[in-house]
């Protein structure tokens, strides 16, 4: 989400509200004090998990009380509503990206596991929440895009991994959707223990886990 500044020269008298501005600030602030709400309840989520995560404990981390939080969510699923579908929404014009660089099969799939390790840092909490709470969330009616968009997300890999398949790449006697999920459960689950700041960056995991995926841990003579 972006913030803009368009309104932030005009008078801040009641008078322009243009029957779409609430509360006190322009709708710029408005915006930043939203998105702020949202990290801080994405820290809580990746910390204590989506369903332990209470309003009050979002809204005493901010500083404000439960009824301003309100102002700008009407539940914290609308607050996880946001970091997944943005999750989702910049993972998968990422892999599409990769996708249309036509390369050959190896070099695509490996373009996608770098992606994904890429999103360990930003998208902590979504993936946090993917592993904790997707069965949870799974069933509510505003959470059925999340099913969706994983499946469009596992065609792109499994098209990708059939597509090498057909071109003598990868080997042939490997399931496509086996191998995509073994793989993006490895990649997910490292969400557990990686943290910022330690040996390995996220770039330097996925270039580690290529070399073991793609070339095992056996000497080749």
């Amino acid at each position: 989400m972006t913030t803009t500044s368009t309104n932030s020269g005009r008078p801040r008298a009641g008078g322009e509200s243009g029957g779409r501005r609430r509360g006190k600030g322009s709708p710029a602030l408005a915006s930043e004090r939203r998105e702020h709400l949202v990290k801080l309840a994405a820290e809580l989520f990746a910390e204590k998990g989506f369903q332990a995560t209470t309003v009050r404990n979002i809204a005493d981390q901010a500083g404000i009380l439960s009824g301003s939080l309100y102002h700008h969510f009407d539940s914290k699923e609308s607050i996880v509503d946001e970091i997944l579908s943005g999750f989702f929404r910049d993972i998968m014009a990422a892999y599409q990206e990769v996708i249309d660089e036509g390369k050959d099969a190896r070099e695509t799939i490996a373009g996608l596991v770098r992606i994904a390790f890429g999103t360990l840092e930003p998208h902590r909490a979504a993936i946090t929440v993917m592993q904790n709470d997707w069965n949870y969330l799974k069933n509510m009616d505003r959470f059925a895009y999340l099913t969706r968009s994983e499946d469009e997300v596992e065609k792109m890999w499994v098209d990708t991994i059939k597509a090498g398949q057909a071109d003598g790449v990868f080997r042939s006697d490997i399931d496509a959707k086996l191998t995509y999920r073994m793989i993006r459960d490895t990649i997910w689950v490292a969400v557990r223990w990686f943290r910022p700041g330690g040996r390995l960056d996220s770039t330097e995991l996925g270039e580690h886990y290529l070399k073991v995926m793609f070339d095992g841990i056996n000497i080749h003579h």
